[in-house]
């Protein structure tokens, strides 16, 4: 687990209020959760709406034994893509036209635009399996326009396989989404790195696919290894490992598949961050005496202390937008709060003034912060650890704009945002035991939630790309 100062014991969620600024003001004043949503809906949103997309099952075009159980998993693995991307409005399979069109001569534009589908957009294709190769030809259609309707059109061809054929899924679906969501790269084929309880108490970095599936373990050092981040360009892992010399920095190559140097120092070194430009990192550790945030380049050297205070300083996290500030959690006031700063240490900011805050992670366009917070935290009072979102635009000074995105589900930690700011992936526990934590996944506004892990499962990081 990161690193958490005065841990607290496990309360019972409540349902609290979400806050909103008033405007032409700098004063919370309460609000309803729906209002708060709309709020943060409006001010996360791209601009376009949701977009009213059919997807037909591809039309099988040769009788390969291997093309039906394939073809199955590209069917759903597309429409599940599509129906999660949080753009789009998904037609419902009952309501789509009973033949299946495979290549755009074999599609009848007014079937799939006039009721009972209304679709604007239509998603098609034929699949098939030759040679022990999968071949994919996916289009895109504008059910609207009888004139120029393809969008889009993308060939595949790949080994004939299982996770073939979930990757291709993923890579046109990742099309369609980047092509009608503004420009925004789709997070199909992005891969979530946790923790995964095994064994006899041991916990390795295991990675998944974005949607839960591939669910595999990355180490394998026998120990305890927590707080996994993955570098900008996926190429390498940094995560705490416990050894002889307690809790310390490692660093295993996704590219070479296995552990490579990273030096070892005094203290307890815990929760690394990359820089965006993956030339830095960012920890807690206690060398000095008192757990402090430090900075040091990606192979380990040069590092330098950036705060000094009495009090843990844990969980720091890089603006991805600029890399010029830091989020981080410190105790110097007595509970843990979250706090902003420059990376020289300059500019601190206190973000939270009351209850316990853990685990930031900040949002791709440098907005938002999203963390747990047990807001009621304190002797007999009622509270429950859940995940909020906290505006932290550039430029904005006073009181700060947040939103609570879960509510009585129970101890909710390490939220992570996706790399398209659309997505919030953390861990649950229905009962606050470690054991039974889960992984789950849900819209940054807290709709649509859904677990990715059976229990066992914890500290989800999202991978940049």
């Amino acid at each position: 687990m990161t690193f958490h100062p005065l841990r607290p014991h496990t309360a019972s969620p409540v349902r609290q209020p979400s806050l909103l600024l008033a405007a032409l003001t700098i004063l919370f004043v309460a609000s309803t959760a729906l209002h708060a949503q709309d709020w943060f809906k409006t001010e996360t949103s791209t601009g376009v709406a949701n977009i009213r997309i059919a997807v037909a099952d591809f039309k099988a075009t040769l009788a390969d034994p291997q093309t039906t159980p394939l073809k199955r998993t590209f069917d759903t693995t597309l429409y599940n893509d599509l129906a999660t991307a949080g753009i789009f409005d998904i037609v419902s399979k009952s309501l789509l036209p009973q033949l299946t069109p495979g290549a755009p001569a074999e599609i009848n534009l007014t079937q799939w635009s006039n009721a009972p589908a209304s679709a604007a957009m239509v998603a098609f294709g034929a699949f098939s399996v030759q040679n022990n190769r999968a071949v994919v030809s996916g289009f895109l259609f504008d059910a609207k326009n009888t004139q120029y309707p393809q969008v889009l059109a993308k060939q595949y061809n790949e080994d004939a396989t299982e996770d073939s054929a979930r990757q291709i899924a993923h890579r046109f679906a990742d099309e369609i989404i980047f092509r009608l969501g503004g420009g925004i790269p789709g997070i199909a084929e992005t891969k979530i790195y946790y923790v995964k309880i095994v064994g006899n108490g041991d916990k390795e970095i295991w990675e998944m696919d974005y949607d839960g599936a591939n669910q595999h373990p990355v180490t394998h050092l026998g120990t305890v290894s927590i707080s996994p981040r993955v570098s900008p360009d996926n190429t390498r892992l940094a995560f705490s490992s416990l050894g002889r010399d307690g809790f310390q920095i490692r660093m295993y190559s996704l590219v070479l598949s296995r552990m490579v140097a990273f030096p070892s120092v005094g203290g307890t070194n815990l929760s690394p961050a990359w820089s965006p430009d993956g030339r830095n990192l960012a920890f807690s550790s206690s060398r000095s005496g008192d757990p402090e945030i430090w900075i040091g380049d990606a192979n380990g050297g040069g590092s330098h202390r950036v705060t000094s205070f009495r009090g843990p300083d844990v969980s720091p996290v890089f603006n991805p937008k600029t890399g010029a500030q830091l989020a981080w959690i410190s105790g110097r006031s007595g509970l843990p709060q979250l706090y902003m700063m420059d990376t020289d240490g300059s500019a601190v900011s206190r973000l939270t003034d009351t209850g316990y805050a853990t685990s930031p992670s900040w949002s791709p366009n440098g907005q938002f912060i999203t963390f747990a917070w047990d807001r009621k935290y304190g002797p007999g009072a009622p509270g429950g650890q859940d995940i909020y979102v906290i505006e932290v635009a550039a430029g904005s000074s006073g009181a700060h704009r947040w939103i609570q995105i879960t509510h009585d589900s129970g101890r909710c930690d390490f939220p992570s945002w996706s790399p398209d700011g659309r997505h919030i992936v953390y861990a649950n526990s229905a009962d606050g035991k470690a054991a039974h934590t889960r992984i789950w996944t849900m819209l940054a506004d807290g709709t649509q939630r859904r677990p990715l892990t059976s229990p066992g499962a914890d500290m989800p990081n999202w991978s940049w790309k």
